[in-house]
């Protein structure tokens, strides 16, 4: 039976599934979180909302609704555009007269605007990806409009586009091997932690280095990691379970280096954690108050120890998505197939694999390093 709160009530939802109930309970949040805000906006935009519910995945369907729901606001409170004043008032008739420089002018508002609460003035800034994804949000709303005849003219041909750097441009950001021994290293004796972080190693060594060494040899995304369960792991058949994106379960073969970090941990560390709700008795990794561990810290404890092996400081450390890259790349510099790398990392595309094959760890390195002038000349002297 998972549970979920909404609107400060408890929902139970009956699960008929074998999907663990966790999973289910961040399913059902998402959903809840994405009724919730739709009770917000205008009810002629239901056709809207049926569409993105069966056409894309959940978590992009809460990002879009987030996006609309702050047009919405814009509108209000940045326009003239709108009589309302909330956004469930806001009209079809009114959205007709919406051209697309108006929409080309929201975006551009949304590179860099400010917030005032009290006497706080907070200043948002948007990269060029998530504008791209708000302009995507507003395409998808207006066609959809003009679709049911709510609105006249298809006017999203008139977006202006949004430059996005292709994969194949992007830096490849991923630890080489001989960070990645030692970050391990830092996390098993604690080398580079300050006094004050020692003291929490102490008590989250063995769950800390399980995390690390999970994320280097599976290439997990941080959503997988933090949902496993104690119940995922059938150490008898080596083998564990993990869901995935658009809900698939995928099993994963074990191997003697997780074994063993695995069994240190629960054995050693986990147990002298006291569960504090029935809702994390089966949570793999858990925190010293004895829940679940949070994404958030499991994104900074990756920060800190990445860090340690960049010699950089904490803030500058690498986050979870780019140990999934560090992974792809050993594998791959190991001379294993592309296709079993992208099956292994649940990538749709094998192109997305085909990126990593590209990065060569030590190219420049390489490059640079066969043309000391200065050192040549010193030679020569």
């Amino acid at each position: 039976m998972a549970r979920t709160s909404y609107d400060s009530k408890d929902f139970k939802s009956h699960n008929k599934s074998d999907k663990p109930d966790n999973i289910v309970e961040k399913e059902n949040d998402i959903y809840m979180e994405c009724e919730k805000i739709q009770k917000d906006l205008p009810s002629f935009l239901r056709s809207y909302f049926i569409y993105l519910k069966g056409n894309v995945l959940p978590m992009t369907r809460l990002a879009y609704l987030h996006d609309i729901k702050f047009f919405m606001n814009y509108l209000i409170n940045e326009t003239d555009l709108t009589k309302a004043e909330k956004t469930s008032e806001i009209t079809s008739e009114e959205l007709n007269k919406i051209v697309s420089q108006d929409i080309n002018l929201f975006i551009d508002y949304c590179r860099k605007y400010m917030v005032e609460e009290g006497d706080i003035v907070t200043v948002y800034e948007n990269s060029n990806k998530s504008l791209a994804r708000k302009k995507s949000s507003l395409s998808v709303l207006f066609k959809q409009l003009y679709r049911d005849g709510l609105i006249e003219h298809n006017i999203t041909d008139g977006f202006d586009p949004i430059r996005v750097s292709k994969p194949g441009e992007r830096e490849i950001k991923a630890l080489q091997d001989d960070e990645v021994m030692i970050m391990l290293d830092a996390v098993t004796n604690g080398n580079g932690l300050t006094d004050h972080e020692r003291s929490y190693w102490e008590k989250t060594k063995l769950r800390d280095k399980a995390i690390l060494i999970m994320f280097v040899t599976y290439g997990l995304r941080l959503s997988e990691l933090q949902q496993l369960n104690l119940s995922s792991f059938n150490f008898s058949r080596g083998e564990f379970k993990i869901y995935r994106k658009r809900g698939k379960e995928s099993t994963m073969p074990l191997n003697r280096s997780v074994v063993m970090v695995l069994n240190d941990y629960i054995n050693l560390e986990r147990n002298t954690v006291i569960s504090e709700d029935t809702a994390s008795e089966d949570a793999l990794f858990l925190s010293l108050q004895g829940k679940r561990i949070t994404e958030r810290a499991i994104r900074d404890l990756v920060k800190k120890y990445t860090s340690i092996a960049l010699n950089t400081s904490r803030r500058a450390g690498y986050s979870p998505h780019k140990l999934r890259a560090t992974a792809a790349t050993s594998l791959i510099s190991r001379g294993n197939s592309i296709y079993d790398v992208a099956a292994l990392l649940d990538h749709e595309q094998v192109t997305t694999t085909q990126l990593y094959a590209r990065h060569k760890m030590n190219v420049k390195r390489d490059l640079v390093n066969d043309m000391e002038w200065e050192v040549e000349r010193k030679d020569e002297e």
